[in-house]
């Protein structure tokens, strides 16, 4: 009976265990299965990801072009030796440089906007009504290039703000940096100005080599002028500094010269951002390190390039003492820049964060230069 029961129990016991094995080999083959698929899956995943990442950068691959705008003055000089000494070419490889010459800012935004350039060195003014014009969608601004370097020249006859009432001032450009700085200037005076033209003192914006003719044949009062424009005026046509713009800003610095890069041009080819930042770094650095003498000659050699003729030498050597070349933009002053555009009557209040995107630079130089706010660093 016991016996009995023994094999009862074993054949029992041998039932059961017949059938776990079955369900722990259905559970084994499902688990193998499982495993197969989820390594399946995360093959394909895999190649996806490889294709994603393949697709994302050919969508974002180095440009073949880069179309680059700037002007024929000193401030510009880092674009200037940049170009002529070939130190953005060398970094931007492969892709093939152009340049085209402006005489101010507003002609520069208009061109980038239209398509004609990718990246320009202007004024920060124009920038900042490109920005607010397109809501924050056509540019960025991605280093610096140089502060300072803007003075308003009158004739020696006017000694103060009181004189310039019923007067012919100039400016490069309608809007451009040193129109809003001149009219900003003139409101705190207590003198009216409107973009026609009239008002308590007249603004004809006017190409500066017209600027000089008219000043030296007695046509025009003073300008507000970027170098080497102001020190022509002065060693050329015997004007006198009425204000030096770095008088108007904390410890002298302000922007002069900035470089942006359209924004759908940085969405496609960042490296070609990074490129052209690593040139005009390298740009920068140079006319830093570089001999009085060897400035003067490089950007001389620029100018005779791009103008057909270079400057003398003590025009050259008062525009360099009144430059700093850097890859600083000085976001710090870009809120007062706004205001004084406000105030101008050029620009509209805005908010104008999100103008600065200086990831690029900071990656390039390894320093943390800052967005003051107003952007990415």
């Amino acid at each position: 009976m016991s016996s009995t029961h023994d094999n009862s129990t074993t054949r029992i016991v041998a039932g059961e265990s017949t059938k776990p094995k079955r369900r722990r080999t259905l559970e084994i083959g499902i688990a193998v299965g499982l495993v197969l698929l989820i390594g399946a899956g995360a093959a394909v995943a895999s190649v996806v990801a490889k294709n994603n990442e393949t697709q994302a950068a050919a969508a974002t691959s180095p440009a073949t072009e880069l179309k680059l705008g700037y002007f024929g003055n000193v401030t510009h000089a880092p674009a200037l030796v940049g170009v002529s000494k070939g130190l953005i070419a060398k970094e931007l490889g492969s892709t093939k440089l152009t340049t085209q010459i402006f005489n101010a800012g507003p002609a520069a935004i208009e061109a980038l906007n239209a398509g004609a350039i990718d990246a320009a060195y202007l004024g920060p003014n124009p920038a900042i009504n490109s920005f607010v014009q397109s809501k924050g969608a056509s540019i960025n601004i991605i280093a610096g290039a140089a502060s300072g370097g803007a003075q308003l020249v009158v004739k020696p006859g006017i000694n103060t703000a009181a004189d310039l009432k019923g007067k012919t001032l100039a400016s490069p450009q309608l809007g451009g940096t040193q129109d809003v700085a001149l009219r900003a200037w003139l409101g705190k005076q207590g003198l009216k100005t409107n973009p026609n033209g009239g008002g308590d003192v007249a603004i004809n914006p006017t190409d500066n080599a017209q600027t000089l003719k008219l000043f030296q044949d007695g046509k025009l009062d003073g300008a507000w002028l970027p170098e080497p424009w102001a020190s022509r005026l002065v060693l050329q046509a015997g004007g006198k500094v009425l204000v030096d713009e770095k008088d108007l800003w904390d410890k002298g610095a302000f922007p002069t010269t900035i470089l942006i890069v359209s924004k759908k041009f940085a969405a496609d080819h960042p490296q070609t951002v990074t490129a052209l930042l690593k040139g005009h770094e390298a740009s920068v650095n140079w006319l830093n390190t570089a001999s009085a003498a060897d400035k003067a000659t490089a950007i001389n050699a620029a100018l005779k390039a791009t103008a057909g003729s270079t400057l003398p030498a003590d025009v050259i050597d008062r525009s360099l003492k009144n430059i700093t070349f850097t890859v600083d933009p000085l976001a710090g002053t870009y809120k007062k820049l706004l205001q004084d555009g406000v105030d101008a009557g050029i620009t509209k209040p805005a908010d104008i964060n999100g103008i600065f995107d200086l990831r690029a630079l900071n990656s390039v130089t390894g320093q943390k230069t800052s967005a003051a706010g107003l952007g990415q660093d």
